[in-house]
């Protein structure tokens, strides 16, 4: 797995160059593909970083470090895809992030988990507060969109309106957060945040002294962003044309390329996990994840749309929000009994490749 990763890096300086050497030779589907590839070590990198510097800071503080550095790389790319005006491409990468999550990346984990180890199970606490997040996310994220459909322009108090959920959505996950510090009671409490509690669990996974210093791991995590942010704007650059020489939507690009080259390699973490039996770890991950970024990323990219001059909307097509509503109905009803089995994530994978489908075929919007 990690010489895959470190051979995939070997992209990134390559779509680099042919980005800023052979701009007008080189085919943009082929600059799309490096730079997509370039991406996923690079998020590894982030999270690895991260991670790394939670040995330093202890759980509380690494938490913390999970809390607002765990989608680093697909908040930098939405970022940059705002500052191009690409906000349609944002707003699917929302959705599509929150679905890879609820559905490939936990479907994905209930299977090969059940099928190497049987019934599993986990902690129902935890499960039944990151269940009722999840419906919190989502009724937040669809009165916009139901207020919106009221109305037959856009006026400012609807701006007003969207600016003030999103501060209140960064409150929640804040108070969330809080929560998790506030209930540890020791390593891996039962009761800790996902992102407190995922960290807790990799700690005690991994009791092992940090294998980077200090040093190694802020300058690795500097690096990783940095190159990041260019091969971002790079794959940002390549969206339009890649989108007309294929036949595909910006719709479908970001709801589900984008999340996938962002998430991949956390996706891959929560897998083999779950392989290993840890499915509290892997709840943690998948999950905590999707509550992030409907709770923290979402809204947060609402304030930051304002300084590129732009205005992120809170507004979700039909579509999205039957599938968003679906998802989170499936996977909390999944995670409230405190077992899991690889029919369940066999049925989450059904739900999301039909999902996927349907993305596919959607006209452009």
């Amino acid at each position: 797995m990690r010489r895959l990763l470190y051979g995939m890096l070997l992209a990134a300086p390559l779509a680099l160059g042919l980005d800023v050497f052979f701009h007008e030779s080189v085919s943009p589907v082929v600059i799309f593909i490096l730079s997509a590839i370039g991406l996923v070590p690079l998020a590894d990198f982030i999270g690895e970083a991260t991670e790394e510097l939670a040995h330093y800071t202890g759980p509380r503080l690494g938490g913390l470090l999970n809390a607002t550095l765990g989608n680093a790389a697909e908040l930098i790319i939405t970022i940059l895809a705002i500052n191009a005006g690409l906000l349609e491409l944002v707003k699917a990468s929302i959705t599509g992030s929150i679905l890879g999550n609820l559905l490939l990346v936990l479907g994905a984990s209930l299977l090969l988990g059940g099928l190497k180890n049987g019934i599993q199970t986990f902690d129902r606490r935890t499960a039944s507060l990151n269940g009722t997040l999840l419906v919190l996310a989502l009724v937040a994220l669809a009165i916009p969109t139901l207020f919106d459909r009221a109305l037959a322009e856009t006026p400012s108090g609807e701006l007003l309106f969207n600016e003030a959920v999103a501060f209140i959505l960064i409150v929640i996950y804040g108070l969330n957060i809080f929560y998790g510090f506030q209930t540890q009671k020791g390593p891996a409490s039962e009761e800790a945040g996902p992102a407190v509690l995922a960290t807790q669990e990799m700690v005690k996974a991994e009791p092992h002294k940090a294998r980077w210093s200090l040093r190694t791991a802020v300058i690795v995590l500097i690096a990783a962003t940095v190159g990041t942010a260019l091969l971002s704007e790079v794959l940002i650059g390549a969206v339009e044309p890649v989108t007309q020489q294929l036949g595909l939507t910006e719709f479908f690009l970001g709801i589900v390329l984008i999340p996938l080259v962002g998430n991949i390699a956390e996706h891959l973490v929560a897998v083999e996990v779950a392989i290993k039996n840890k499915m509290e770890l892997s709840l943690a991950v998948s999950l905590g994840s999707s509550i992030q970024i409907a709770l923290f990323v979402a809204p947060l990219l609402v304030f930051i749309s304002l300084l590129f001059n732009q205005r992120l909307l809170l507004v979700f097509t039909d579509f999205e929000l039957i599938a968003l509503g679906g998802a989170t109905l499936v996977a909390a009803l999944i995670a409230l009994d405190g077992e899991s089995n690889w029919l369940e994530g066999a049925m989450l994978l059904v739900v999301y490749l039909i999902s996927g489908l349907a993305f596919f075929f959607l006209p452009a919007i």
